[in-house]
């Protein structure tokens, strides 16, 4: 990479950190803001710092995905600018900022620290997971000021910049919203013996009946889901069960439910769906509970048959990651960034043999990817085996359609998330399903990301559920 491909974010001079006024940041509306945003950075890094000679133009510029955000003034003056662009093709939610601009009679004002601020919002907004900057080193206290972790020291034309990174913790987050809080809540269950499950299967969602090749698995719907979408809701319900079996290795064979409604439209609406999934995957309800005139609930046991089941802690350091999905379908409507639906276009043959699929593997260890995505779903399978794991971003399996950062934090529908011996074969999937080795258990904690360059930066810090190992 060139010295003007690796520039990034160059700040004109100190700025004050503190309340902005005065202008209105937005995004570039038109050639005439892009203009006066270049004119600004040709007279700060070509004619008055000599960072390039003739132009400091380069290729983000002329990459379609790259966004310019602007600082205008009360007369609608462009007064700074700064850009951000993803630094991969395809873009797996690397980015970096570059450019920072400020013209000499805004430098007082607020705009440079305004427009990093603005910047981050927008990645973050973006679902981007990795965001860089190479700044000036005479400015990185300032980045420093605003929350940029510096990496360490390096030369751009010439000058010494310092590599800078704002820390997205959009995956701690999501693990810590949804799993963190289980072991300190389960902990009363671990006193009644066999509780939480037997051996290799604690705190999973599904395990297997002591003395018995049954297993058993239960899944509640969130109640708002319920409310606002019921027959996807009932679908969903047959849908999460049914994968918890499969990532046992388990066939199903039955299902309880258990609903309660405000209305009978609504509980009529919730049972369809159950009743369609049922058919589609052609496992029968045998038999549950229903309320009517309470709030809205939603929950299914399934029941399912291995003698082999599989296990979610079944792994070790140096195990290699494989996610297998269904990356057919599109967002759920109203669940955009959220939901992944592949499974409702799927006929019963084609669902029938996903649900066979790791059976057919045999890892060493699985598990379906839930809620937590799949980051936080590797997260809880490495901490059922006593390991960490890392994930090579640009090997992960994903459709086209979805961002990185949505892709690793949604519900995908179908997502199997194994591990197994490095060598092991890649398994027979049907059209629309991509499976890849993306990553490896590690004798450390928590997950990483491994970056294409070599980077790896910090998923989820440690253990996601404090169930510990299975």
């Amino acid at each position: 990479m060139t010295a003007v491909d690796t520039l990034s974010i160059l700040a004109g001079t100190r700025a004050r950190v503190g309340p902005a006024a005065g202008f209105l940041i937005r995004q570039a509306s038109d050639g005439a803001d892009l203009s006066a945003y270049r004119r600004l950075r040709h007279d700060a890094f070509v004619a008055d710092q000599h960072l390039f000679i003739g132009s400091d133009a380069d290729d983000v510029d002329d990459d379609p995905r790259t966004v310019v955000l602007v600082a205008v003034g009360p007369d609608s003056t462009v007064v700074g600018g700064v850009r951000l662009a993803p630094r991969h093709e395809p873009d797996i939610g690397w980015w970096a900022g570059s450019r920072l601009v400020v013209s000499p009679a805004a430098r007082t004002s607020g705009v440079g620290p305004a427009l990093v601020r603005a910047a981050c919002a927008h990645a973050e907004s973006a679902g981007v997971l990795r965001f860089d900057a190479t700044v000036q080193r005479r400015h990185a206290t300032m980045f420093g000021a605003l929350g940029w972790e510096d990496h360490g020291d390096c030369l751009v034309g010439g000058q010494p910049h310092a590599t800078m990174r704002w820390q997205l913790d959009r995956m701690q987050r999501l693990a810590d919203g949804t799993k963190s809080f289980l072991g300190d809540a389960l902990a009363p269950l671990r006193e009644v013996p066999g509780g939480l499950g037997p051996a290799g299967f604690v705190g999973d969602d599904g395990v297997p009946l002591p003395g018995s090749d049954l297993v058993a698995a239960c899944d509640a719907i969130i109640p708002s889901m319920v409310e606002r979408d019921p027959e996807w809701a009932g679908w969903c319900s047959v849908l999460v069960n049914v994968n918890d079996l499969t990532a046992m290795g388990a066939v199903p064979t039955g299902l309880l439910d258990a609903v309660g409604a405000p209305t009978k439209s609504l509980l009529t609406r919730i049972v369809r769906g159950i009743a369609k999934a049922s058919r589609a995957w052609g496992v029968p309800v045998l038999g549950g509970h229903t309320q009517l005139g309470v709030p809205a609930s939603l929950a299914v046991t399934a029941l399912g048959r291995t003698s082999t089941p599989i296990r979610a802690g079944g792994g070790s350091a140096g195990d290699v990651v494989r996610l297998t999905a269904d990356v057919g379908g599109q967002w759920r409507p109203g669940h955009h960034g959220r939901q992944w639906d592949s499974s409702s276009t799927r006929s019963t043959a084609d669902l029938v043999e996903l649900s066979t699929l790791v059976a057919r593997m045999s890892p060493r260890a699985a598990k379906d990817v839930s809620m937590a995505g799949v980051v936080g779903t590797v997260g809880m399978l490495a901490e059922a085996s006593g390991t960490g794991a890392e994930l090579d971003v640009a090997r992960i399996p994903r459709p086209a359609v979805a961002d990185m950062g949505a892709w690793l934090t949604c519900f995908p529908g179908y997502a199997m998330l194994t591990a197994d011996r490095a060598g092991a074969p890649a398994p027979r999937v049907p059209p629309g399903v991509a499976t890849g080795d993306c990553g490896v258990l590690t004798a450390r904690r928590g997950v990483r990301l491994r970056w294409p360059d070599g980077v790896t930066t910090t998923a989820v810090a440690a253990d996601v559920t404090g169930l510990g190992r299975a």
